[in-house]
This record gives structure tokens, sequence and C-alpha cells, in this order.
């Protein structure tokens, strides 16, 4: 089980959400506006770790799951319990439980999807989202249909379907080639091995691998309903690194194209893993996208019990 991190002034909370309880790392004032970071595969909440801090001391309350199906929150065991819809649905009981109308939202990978998908869907709750190397669902969607160097890089996805092998990729040796494959991805340093041993450990908690794989099962055999009006109608950051082996560039000014009120911004030579290749950049353009801090991104009751403090 993971140890607490006083050095990051982070406590841990279980928060029962749309039906399953989530572990939850938070930092910050309590009367701070929300903020909610929401981590990729195969991350968890550590994988915030260097834009925590700096977000609590700019005043943000701040909060970081780990999502459904990964390390210590909660493991539904049908594919189905990892659709988009469900996925932001957990955010949105997030957000209430916090006792907040409105949240700003950070996404990275998949949880830059479910950042896409919750500001789609519910834009009634989010007053601001930053969306880290990841394309709009739906663009992603059509590209991969007309684009056979996009569907090389993903061709992972598709392994990820067959039983048992992609839980046997992440698990194998202990993780320790998962490990060194994330960080021969990234730019030299972005992961130490006491970061990657804390990875290890999360993928080998007890059901994690097979949920966390459930999300790319998910994503091709239950997907969420896509609405008509695919736009985004909330203030959008996204944030690229141009040298993402994994997603082709051309689908970031791509996913502009579909926000009404959208900025695109360029990490050059940065990976995929952008928020730990440029922990300082991404700081700096998230707390000034967030700068505009609706008054209803404060907490605005009492959250009714659903937080309770606990030891991570």
């Amino acid at each position: 089980m993971n140890s607490p991190e006083p050095e990051l002034g982070v406590a841990h909370r279980r928060i029962l959400t749309n039906g399953v309880t989530l572990h939850v790392a938070t930092a910050g004032p309590e009367d701070g506006p929300l903020v909610i970071l929401l981590h990729g595969f195969p991350e968890f909440w550590f994988g915030w770790r260097q834009q925590i801090e700096p977000l609590a001391a700019a005043g943000f309350r701040v909060w970081v799951p780990d999502q459904r199906g990964y390390n210590l929150s909660e493991k539904p065991g049908r594919v189905s319990d990892y659709n988009l819809d469900r996925l932001a649905e957990d955010v949105v009981g997030l957000i209430d439980a916090a006792g907040a109308e409105k949240a700003f939202l950070v996404g990275h990978d998949w949880g830059a999807a479910v950042a896409w998908w919750v500001a789609m869907k519910h834009k009634e709750r989010v007053a601001r989202v930053a969306i880290l190397n990841v394309p709009h669902p739906i663009v992603m969607k059509r590209y991969l249909l007309r684009s056979f160097s996009q569907l090389k890089k993903s061709w992972y996805m598709g392994m990820f379907q067959l039983p048992w092998l992609g839980e046997l990729g992440l698990t194998r040796k202990d993780g320790v080639p998962m490990s060194k494959g994330i960080r021969n991805s990234a730019q030299r340093g972005a992961f130490t091995e006491e970061d990657l041993e804390r990875y290890r450990e999360a993928w080998l908690q007890p059901g994690a691998a097979t949920g966390m794989i459930n999300w790319y099962r998910a994503g091709l055999r239950s997907p969420g309903k896509t609405p008509e009006d695919i736009r985004i109608q909330v203030p959008t950051l996204i944030i690229w690194g141009t040298a993402d082996a994994f997603l082709g560039e051309e689908m970031a000014p791509m996913s502009l194209e579909v926000c009404t009120d959208g900025r695109l911004e360029r990490l050059e030579g940065v990976s995929h893993w952008v928020q730990h290749e440029a922990p300082e950049r991404v700081n700096a353009l998230l707390i000034e996208h967030f700068s505009e801090r609706p008054p209803s991104t404060r907490p605005s009751r009492a959250p009714a019990g659903r937080a309770a403090p606990t030891q991570a």
C-alpha cells in the first residue's frame, strides 16, 4: 500500500462516487477553487506529483484520484464498467463530493479522454479544461479510420483486447519490462527508478492489471454514447509535446477545431509524458489558464459525509 506523501502536503481519502469508491489524494486550501487531475495509462495519482504542490501553492484545492480500476481505487469486474460515460460520471461525482458546482479539469492520456468527455457531456460542471497530449475522442476515432501511421502507433490497443495478454504485459517479471518501456519512451531523467518502483507497486495491486486494461477493452467494445454536438464549449487549453511517439501531432489542431474557445500550446521536443518532462512549463500554463477563477468552483455546500480521511 502506498505511503502518505508529507513532502507534497497530500492527504488521502476514500470518496464514494457513482457507485464506486475511489482513492483520492488531496492538497491545497479547502476553500480554494477545485482542480481535479486525471491520470492516464499506466499511471496513478502519483503521476501528478510535480503538479500538486505548485497548484496548491497557487491557492487551488487539488483532488487527484486513482481512477476506477487503478491502484487503491475500486475495480469493477465488467468491461462495460469502464466506458467513457461511466468514467465521466465518476468525475461529476467527485465534484459533488467536494461540494463544488464546477471544477477545473486537467487530463493526460486516458485521463484527457475522460476530461474531454466530461467537458462535452457535462459542460455545466466544468469551469475550464486542460488537455495534455490526447486528441478529442471523436477526432481520434475518425482519424484512426483513415490514418495507417496512427494505426501502427496504436497497435497495442488491439493487443489489449486479448484475454490475459495485456495483464501479462503489465505484470510480467513484477512489471520491470513495462517500467523500462515507459522510461525508454520518455526523455532521460523523466522517471527515476524510485518513481518506477511506485508504478510497479500500483500495477501489482489486486485486480489492478485487469482494471487498467479494461479501459482499452471498453473503448472498443462498450464506448460511451456520442452526443449529437461534439463541440467543447468551455475554455480549453491543449498542451502537446511534439515528440509524442504514440499519438500524431496532427490531431492537436484537429481537436482545437472542435473547441469554441480553445488554445493550443506546443512544447517542442517533449514526449507523450509532457507533465513529467516539462513540469515547470506545464504548471505555469495550467495556473495561467485557471487564473480566471469563477466563484462557482469554490465549495458551495458541505459534501454530506461523502469523503472520509484515510491513509494510503
